[in-house]
């Protein structure tokens, strides 16, 4: 069709010497095939055209009703008899409901008639019904030589203004009636054959926009990690490698001073491998571990069992992120003594029942301070600066037990919008029984914090059931809408909430 178009438009161009309309030219093809032949005929030079505009107007349902009828405010002058004695209004709202009450204001403005108690009587003897006149003047031409006219019946939406385009043609600089095929790429085919010299090519409009790109998107846990890291970059910390996935037990559990029975090691709770299934080897500090583990030391008496070389060596998916700060501050005592600050946040893993709000996997954002005299006080006094970054001021802590930090202390914040106090994560003060076995001397304190990173992100994105957020139950489509995240910034189920909050009061 396009082509057989194109045909067309040029012989008619050049018998007729040019094209006033192509809507009364190429009657049943629609404009937009119509311009479409006609840019790429103008993309060879062989045609120009100017767009042409008309307007006209329709008459809508109301308006026909109108037409047929008459106007509903000549209706009502009709329906009132001549003389003193009128009619009542209600007999006129029995007659034509809805239409008298319009049709009586417009008599009333027109000056036609006048009130007289509950009764309408005529003033004027006759009068000429201006709407029908004007409808009947639209219906036969698509317009009407008054503007107010136009105006009044717009206004009373009985018209409703239309636009046809079409097209004024011409010839252009290039003009012939033979169609060539135009080359879009220089091939070497045609560079070898010589093709390419009495090819005719299609120019470029370097002015035409290019589609957009539909590029990837940040995954939500991407934009709350990427503000976690620059809150640790503001306050000096360094990030540690965390691309080891699998870690033997003697990191994961031991050198963290965990007991070789304690319930966290158990198959329900953590993921053992079966491929390899252990360690090549240990590194050489492991008779310290073994020794603090059975007999103590550094101001313990130990745990006093039977330390398993080969529960040692057994792989592991990690459990926690503190697996890779073992291996960062075992690599800090090699070294002279300085003061450093580590963050990573990374994928951990647990053997959990999946729900709605637990997976097998999620990622963990951790921190330590490593400093000497570093007390619990150091370390509160860093988490209220650390949280307030992220917009949370309002902080408490809360004793608990956790196997390497001795004291520790779960870290809660009150949230405005729920009314209550939501615990953020975990933190306390790494025993020395763990700091002494990684090679780190007498005096050097180390702090530690850590929480997830799927919590947050749910409740900036308000995400109720964690597997929309990981999984292959995901919506790609949230993740491509989603703004990026402000942690010191109400967003997601946080403004909502306090929206709702201030609406109450």
């Amino acid at each position: 069709m396009s082509e057989e178009l194109k045909l067309t438009i040029l012989k008619k161009l050049d018998s007729e010497g040019s094209i006033e309309d192509t809507t009364a030219a190429f009657k049943g093809v629609s404009e937009e095939v119509v311009l479409g032949a006609l840019k790429s005929l103008e993309s060879q030079e062989k045609v120009a055209y100017v767009t042409l505009t008309t307007e006209f107007w329709t008459i809508e349902a109301e308006g026909k009703d109108q037409l047929e009828n008459g106007s509903y405010e000549a209706r009502i002058f009709e329906a009132v008899p001549a003389g003193s004695q009128g009619i009542a209004i209600k007999d006129l709202e029995a007659k034509f409901g809805k239409v008298a009450k319009l049709g009586q204001g417009k008599c009333l403005a027109n000056k036609w008639v006048k009130k007289d108690g509950d009764s309408l009587v005529r003033i004027a003897d006759s009068i000429v019904d201006q709407v029908k006149a004007g409808l009947e003047t639209v219906h036969a031409t698509g317009t009407h030589p008054s503007k107010d006219t136009i105006k009044d019946l717009k206004r009373r939406k009985l018209i409703k203004a239309n636009k046809t385009v079409s097209y004024a043609v011409s010839k252009g600089a290039q003009f012939s009636t033979e169609l060539k095929k135009q080359a879009t790429d220089l091939t070497m085919e045609m560079m070898q054959s010589g093709a390419w010299k009495s090819a005719e090519f299609k120019k470029f409009n370097f002015k035409s926009l290019g589609v957009n790109p539909n590029g990837g998107k940040l995954h939500p846990l991407m934009k709350v990690r990427e503000e976690f890291r620059q809150v640790f970059f503001e306050t000096g910390f360094e990030e540690m490698p965390t691309n080891n996935f699998v870690e033997s037990s003697f990191w994961n559990f031991d050198a963290l001073f965990v007991p070789q029975q304690h319930a966290a090691r158990d198959l329900q709770d953590t993921f053992y491998l079966k491929d390899p299934a252990v360690a090549s080897s240990l590194p050489d500090f492991w008779k310290t571990v073994k020794d603090v583990h059975e007999k103590g030391g550094y101001g313990s008496i130990g745990y006093r069992y039977p330390w398993s070389e080969d529960e040692a060596k057994r792989l592991v998916l990690r459990t926690h992120t503190t697996a890779v700060s073992a291996h960062m501050l075992n690599k800090l005592a090699q070294g002279p003594y300085r003061p450093a600050k580590y963050f990573s946040i990374d994928r951990v893993y647990r053997n959990e029942t999946v729900d709605a709000t637990h997976l097998a996997e999620f990622h963990q954002v951790e921190g330590v301070i490593a400093d000497k005299n570093m007390s619990l006080g150091s370390l509160i006094a860093f988490l209220d600066m650390f949280f307030k970054k992220m917009g949370m001021s309002d902080l408490r802590f809360k004793p608990t037990y956790n196997p390497y930090t001795e004291p520790s202390m779960e870290i809660f914040s009150y949230h405005e919008g729920l009314g209550k106090w939501l615990e953020l994560g975990n933190s306390g003060m790494f025993r020395p029984e763990m700091l002494r076995s990684l090679g780190l001397e007498e005096g050097v304190q180390v702090a530690g914090f850590g929480l997830s990173l799927e919590r947050p992100t749910m409740f900036k994105y308000d995400v109720s059931n964690i597997r929309e957020l990981l999984g292959h139950e995901v919506d790609l489509g949230m993740i491509a809408r989603n703004p990026a995240c402000r942690l010191d910034k109400k967003m997601g189920r946080e403004a909502l909430q306090r929206s709702e909050a201030v609406d109450e009061i």
